[in-house]
This record gives C-alpha cells, structure tokens and sequence, in this order.
C-alpha cells in the first residue's frame, strides 16, 4: 500500500485518541484553559457522566470574534510564539490540540466574548466541521458546550466504564483544582445536582474544608513556609499527622507550577517521609505543591501533560521529603518513635488498653460513641438492633470460591490443635503452646479473621448486628468517593451501617455495624469509599470487600495490651472459624515452631 498523506479529518480523530481518553480529560482541558484566560468563577455541569453533555463557563477574558475559528484548528495557541519558550512553559495549555480534538469527537458549541467588544460569537461544530457562527449576547468570558462526546467513534464510546464510574473521574479533576486554585469559585453541577460549590476567597483552608469535609480538612497540617524553602525549590500544601491515613495512595496529590501531575518517584517521597510513622499498609494524606524555575522540569513529555521531567530529580525529591517529614514530626514529636510497654498486671493493663483504643479516635468521634472496652470487643455482641434484612433471598454468588459461595457452615470439630496461651510479645503476638510445639499468633490478623466469618455470616442470614448512635455523625468525603459511597448506601444498610446523604459530599450516619461501635465514623467511610469496586459479578464481590474493610477497622490492633482471658478468648474464636490460617486479605495469622525446629536450635538431636 503506498505512502498517503492522512485527511485532516482522520488526523485529528487520532489525535483525539491521545488527548481525549475519557469524558474527564474533556473536563480537564477546558478548566485549564479557563484557569489560563485568568477566570476567577468557573462552572462545570454534566449529564449522563459527561456523555451526554459537558459544559464549562467561565469569566476569563475570552477568544476575540476574529481567533475563534482559528482556535479550533490543530496547532493553533495563543500560549507558545517560539521554541525557546518551549523550555520554559508557564501555563496549563501550550500544545494547541485539545480544542480541535474535543470538537473532532463530538458536537460543540463555544458561546464566547472579549472585555473590548460589545457582542459575543457563537460557534457550532459537529465532528470537526464548522456548522455555523453568528453575532449573539454574551457574557464575558467563554462557555463550551460539548455534547453527544465520541458520537463518530462508537469503539472508543463502548469502551467508556459506567456514568457513575466517568462522573468520579471528573469529580477527582475538579476537587484538586479547587484546592490548588483557592482564589477561583467552583460550581459542580451532575445531572442537575450540585455536588461541590468552592467561594473562591483564596483561603486554601477554606477550600481544603469545603472538598474534604471539616474532620479531615480540619485535621491537616499546613506546610510552614520555613521548611518548605529549598533553594529555587518551594513545597507548600497540607499533610495529615500520624493519626490521619488511608488504605491507598489515592489521597496523595501532587502540583507542579500550578499543573496536577502524576508521578510515582514523588508521590514514594510522601510515603518515605512518614517511614515508621504509619501503621503497616497504610498510605498518608497529602497535598503537596511544588513551586520551582519552568526551566527545570519539561512538561512536554505527555499529551494529557500529567507526566513531567524534571531537571533535577534528586534534589526535588529530598525537597518534598524533608518538608513534609519535618512537618509531621514537628506538629507530633511523640509518635516519632514507639517503646513496647511492659506487661502490666491486670487492671493495669485493662486501663492501658482501653486507653490505646480511645486515642486512636478523633475528639468528635470520643464524644458521641459509647466509651470503649477493648474486653467488649473481644467478646460476643448482644445488640439491641437488628439491620434490616434483604426482601428476597440474595442470590447465589457467582464466584468459585468455597468462602463466598454459600452461607458459612458450622466449623469442623478442630483445625488448629488445642492451644495453651502462654502470654503476648512486643504487645503484637500471642504465644501458645501446642502439643506439637510452639505457635505464634498475630492478635489483629486473627481478630480480623473471626470478625469476618462472624460479620459475613450474619449478613448472609440477614440479621447483621447494628448498633444506633445516641446522635447522628456528620462525614464530609470528596465528590469523587461522595458518589462512589451514594451508590452502595443499600448495600451498606444491609451490613448493619444505616448511612443518608445529608448536601454536597455530606452524609449522616445513624447506626454502626455493633463490631464498629467504638470506630470512628469518618475513617470508616472514608475507606469504604476509597475501595475500587471489583470487575465482574460487581454486587457480592463488593459486598465481601466491604465486609473485610469493615472487619479490618474493628479488629483490634498491634500495640494493644490484652489480658490472659482476652487472649484465651481470642485463641477459642480463632481455633472454631473455617480457615484460622489466614486473614481475609490472605496474610498468615499464625505461625509454627515445632518441637523439632526448636531441639535443632538448642543442638538437642
């Protein structure tokens, strides 16, 4: 087949493949294009997760009649004049291809008017191809209207996930600009609800409290301008303290110069710098904001430009660890390093644990839930309230697996031999004795283990334990993981957790699941929300996973003093479930040493 020039039509819907991968990078270019012409109000509204429709206005300064064709044609930027400012780019959009890819991929209207003229212009466009523009009333400023995305390109169009799935991804765009750009008014607007509205008075706090809710937004701790300064290097932001963290990386975000960027090497930075400050498997809160000469890191590297380089990456990385290590550490110099205590004798050590579990919740949580007892915990439930149970039997689970195919039958007679509890080490193992030789129990992967068998059976029965609250507790989540939460809320009714959406990303929660009554509400939801749901048979598989994530924040944790009933209790529960070996995300929950191993150390052969 010989060599042909490609038609301009096709070249940009191939460039559109790069540009425009989803209904949020259509979000993505038009913000930034707006956060360019200098907008101090933007509005963004979808239908259909972006879809159906997409609009963007803004009050920036707006495309003069004369460029609006113009601005649609490929290569064509207000924003780049020469290659030398190529190396030294300071703005969000530069390549001039997303216009003229967008409007490639769908059917587009740009309504837009200068300061200088006295009506605005409106453009039409359908694949690319200019239907009609005519004088019209206008505000100043611009609005691009994009409907019916990928309506030419029905492969890219059937490979787009679910409307909740797409709508998530444009609300994670959206709240992290909102913080990064404090002095610019956000309105968020899905299928006619308002899910985030930001005042844009230029408080980063402010912002901050509006997009994670006042518990977490309340509880991060600002960079100090001191500790952020690094040579031509400047890291400013929020981090969370040692007592705020999550089950992923997901609450890690990162600026550069004002541009959201990922990258792994910096995001590690983060991570390393609560290295031991973080229970193990946990991820910190953070958002970080890199300041440092345009010249230094090249931004043409990607075309969705969420992938840099930098110039220096050694230096940028020892930036952003020292500052936001020093910052945590500064704000909580105790929780730098951790001494096992003693084993106390009994009351003693009744008090010491019901201490360690109160510190672990946050003061509005201390206030409303039922004072804790760790010996409660340990021990079976008796609620005052069932959760209410499915109309309809649920349907047999699709997946293979032994555990999750049928309700949980009664345990054999003995899995794990009798057991004699000796004591606890370093206030994380309980050691046993078996006939056999020596066993060595990790008390949070057991308590998680038999929390899971007894939570996944009542639910199966339908008859979850739950457990009102004297008052409802308020959780504020990003519109992202807010809309992620709303869809599982009759799934979350099921397990015992009674959850009404009460505004924007605001919920209230009446009950708890009675193995979560000393758990705080927030850290609760937050992680049910942050958990991606499953490919598959989605309702059981997100079912389970919401059980285990539930468990896992019940069960009791290392570092936690019990007392010799408490172990024996737990080593009973452990010895009667269906698979003792293992925690329901697979880690071993006991360990052997036989007689023989122990011989062969003493040279007793």
């Amino acid at each position: 087949m010989p060599i042909r020039l490609l038609p301009e039509a096709i070249a940009s819907r191939i460039a559109a493949g790069e540009v425009v991968e989803r209904p949020a990078s259509v979000v993505k270019e038009l913000v930034e294009n707006s956060l360019d012409a200098g907008a101090s109000r933007i509005e963004v509204e979808t239908a259909e997760g972006g879809t159906k429709l997409i609009r963007v206005r803004d009050d920036g300064s707006g495309i003069p009649a004369d460029e609006v064709e113009l601005a649609f044609r490929r290569h064509a930027t207000s924003k780049l004049q020469s290659a030398e400012e190529l190396e030294r780019i300071a703005t969000l959009g530069f390549r001039g291809e997303a216009l003229a890819s967008i409007a490639s991929v769908s059917r587009l209207t740009c309504t837009t008017r200068t300061a200088e003229e006295e009506m605005g212009l409106r453009l039409r466009l359908e694949g690319g191809k200019v239907l009609s523009h005519h004088r019209v009333a206008a505000l100043i400023g611009t609005e691009m209207r994009v409907e019916d995305l990928f309506f030419n390109v029905p492969a890219r169009r059937k490979f787009l996930r679910s409307r909740l799935s797409e709508r998530r991804q444009i609300d994670a765009f959206l709240t992290r600009y909102a913080i990064a750009y404090p002095q610019v008014a956000f309105l968020v607007v899905h299928d006619g609800r308002e899910t985030l509205r930001t005042e844009g008075r230029g408080h980063p706090r402010e912002a901050l409290l509006r997009v994670y809710g006042r518990e977490l937004g309340g509880a991060l701790l600002e960079i100090p301008p001191h500790l952020g300064e690094r040579g031509p290097i400047r890291v400013r932001g929020f981090v969370g303290p040692t007592t705020v963290h999550r089950a992923n990386r997901g609450y890690i975000t990162l600026f550069v110069n004002g541009r959201w960027i990922q990258d792994m090497r910096l995001t590690y930075a983060v991570i390393q710098a609560y290295h031991t400050l973080l229970p193990v498997k946990r991820y910190p809160v953070a958002f970080v904001m890199i300041e440092m000469p345009p010249e230094e890191v090249d931004v043409n590297v990607h075309p969705a430009k969420t992938e840099v380089r930098f110039r220096d990456g050694d230096a940028l990385f020892r930036a952003v660890q020292r500052a936001v290590r020093e910052t945590v550490v500064g704000e909580a110099p105790a929780a730098a390093a951790w001494t096992p205590p003693p084993l106390p004798e009994g009351a003693r050590r009744e008090a010491e644990a019901n201490a360690a579990s109160e510190s672990a919740l946050p003061s509005t949580a201390q206030a409303i839930l039922p004072e804790p007892s760790l010996r409660r915990r340990l021990a079976n439930l008796q609620p005052t309230q069932k959760a209410p149970a499915p109309a309809a039997p649920l349907p047999k689970r699709a997946s293979p697996s032994a555990e999750a195919t049928s309700p949980l039958p009664p345990a054999p007679a003995r899995r794990l031999p009798p057991l004699r509890v000796i004591g606890q080490a370093a206030t994380m193992f309980i050691i046993a004795e078996g006939p056999d030789g020596l066993y060595i129990i990790d008390q949070h992967a057991a308590h998680e283990r038999i929390l899971y068998e007894r939570m996944l059976r009542e639910w199966q029965e339908g008859e979850v334990a739950a457990q009102p609250l004297l008052e409802p507790v308020a959780v504020t989540l990003p519109a992202d993981e807010a809309a992620r939460l709303e869809a599982r809320l009759e799934m979350l009714a099921r397990l015992g957790l009674r959850v009404e959406p009460f505004g924007p990303g605001t919920f209230l929660v009446r009950s708890l699941p009675a193995l979560l009554r000393e758990v705080s509400p927030h850290d609760l939801l937050a992680d049910i929300a942050a958990a991606e749901e499953p490919e598959g048979p989605v309702r059981e598989a997100l079912e389970e996973l919401t059980v285990r994530a539930i468990c896992k924040r019940a069960a009791v944790k290392a570092g936690q003093v019990l007392s010799r009933e408490e172990m024996e209790r737990l080593v009973r529960d452990l010895e009667a479930t269906r698979n003792p070996r293992t925690c329901p995300h697979g880690r071993p929950t006991i360990l052997r040493l036989s007689v023989e191993q122990l011989a062969a150390q003493f040279e007793r052969r």
